[in-house]
């Protein structure tokens, strides 16, 4: 049984310099060697491991769309809803937290209020509190975003667990071993800079400007990786 992190896309290549990739980040996030991760990357044809194989699993961002409804995107989609009806716990990051609330009977789309990208405040509901990966948080935490779609309507059953001032979904749970974060917690202000540079031409000047003045690291997204890695899988 192993920790499995799907890797759906690649950084931008204005983060070449910057060491790793989405998984690496998670991983590094999580406090865990590289060594010990099973990794597949499914849009290159990678298999997806076996979901009796897996212990946990973790599918980071991507620079795709869920809307394209690509053959691997359908596959990764079974693959999920396997995983969660054994109870598997799952962490969706970005795309992945959209692909994870479209494969279990959300709805996913561009986001009507237009992209959000940048140190953003998560707003924590009062289910929040309760939650595994979110109790010890603040009302309101900074966090980096940077997305063009959004899941438009949650899963049948999901608790929504926080909203931003461009998102009302910016993070569910389903059961009690299902999470979905429209935030990237894998992110630091350093790479931020580089999604807000790369949205730059489609942003309002006003937006841009805000974004710069936000941008900072937080604690908050290594503090969520480090708790499903030890309160929610157990994994050492």
């Amino acid at each position: 049984m192993s920790l499995v992190i799907v890797q759906p896309g690649q950084k931008l290549p204005s983060l070449a310099s910057v060491p790793g990739d989405f998984a690496d980040w998670v991983i590094a996030g999580m406090g865990l060697s590289a060594d010990s991760i099973a990794r597949s990357q499914p849009q290159h044809g990678e298999p997806l491991p076996s979901p009796g194989q897996v212990s946990a699993a973790v599918i980071t961002g991507s620079g795709a769309m869920v809307t394209e409804r690509a053959p691997w995107m359908r596959d990764t989609e079974a693959w999920i809803r396997e995983l969660a009806a054994r109870e598997t716990p799952l962490l969706g990051i970005c795309f992945g937290h959209q692909l994870l609330a479209q494969a279990l009977g959300g709805s996913v789309d561009d986001n009507p209020n237009g992209i959000e990208v940048g140190t953003v405040l998560t707003r924590l509901t009062p289910d929040a509190r309760n939650d595994p990966l979110f109790a010890g948080w603040p009302a309101e935490a900074q966090v980096q975003a940077s997305h063009q779609q959004s899941v438009l309507r949650l899963p049948p059953g999901a608790v929504l667990l926080s909203s931003s001032e461009q998102d009302p979904h910016h993070a569910f749970r389903l059961g009690d071993q299902t999470w979905g974060v429209q935030f990237h917690p894998e992110f630091d202000a350093r790479i931020v800079a580089a999604y807000e540079d790369h949205y730059a031409p489609q942003l309002d000047p006003a937006y841009r400007t805000r974004a710069m003045t936000r941008r900072a690291d937080s604690p908050w997204g290594t503090k969520l990786l480090r708790t499903f890695r030890t309160v929610v899988t157990g994994f050492n």
